[in-house]
């Protein structure tokens, strides 16, 4: 009789401990997943961006400049200055337009890793429009898109500019 008591208490203690289990790894979860949400936060502000918002937006007509970036670099090449002050020019003639920003990765290395440079690429361009006096508002950011670059390997490491 005693057997059979300790027996469901030894069941019931079970239940118990496993659910306070799954309780503690919940909590952890919940705290790993708010604090790798913080720590992500630090890289964007570094762009002057909270949250970088994607457009779903047809390109026109040709790139009116192509600006090509190193090999897993963001940092702006040295000859963008011209083309950033072509386009700041060009939205300035034409005040109804937008500055339209692709981020172009090739496929060797990681996805997520590739899309974060295209992204981190289309980013430090578009801190150099607004830089140059550019509105945020009217420069827009289409996701980053894979491309094979064909025989030229940096022609997949570039971010292109259309103004429509």
């Amino acid at each position: 009789m005693f057997d059979q008591e300790d027996s469901e208490l030894n069941v019931v203690m079970g239940v118990v401990f496993g659910i306070i289990a799954l309780v503690i790894a919940f909590v952890i979860g919940l705290a790993a997943n708010q604090l790798g949400g913080k720590q992500a936060a630090p890289a964007l502000a570094a762009h002057g961006a909270g949250e970088v918002a994607f457009v779903d937006v047809a390109e026109v007509g040709e790139p009116l400049v192509k600006i090509y970036f190193e090999l897993g670099q963001a940092a702006l090449p040295a000859t963008a200055d011209e083309q950033i002050a072509t386009v700041a020019s060009a939205l300035a003639a034409t005040p109804t337009a937008s500055a339209l920003l692709s981020g172009y990765h090739d496929e060797t290395g990681g996805a997520a890793v590739n899309a974060e440079v295209a992204k981190n690429r289309a980013l430090s361009v578009r801190d150099a429009l607004v830089a140059a006096g550019v509105p945020t508002e009217r420069v827009l950011m289409r996701r980053p898109a894979v491309t094979l670059g064909g025989s030229d390997a940096a022609e997949a490491r570039r971010v292109e500019v259309r103004v429509q």
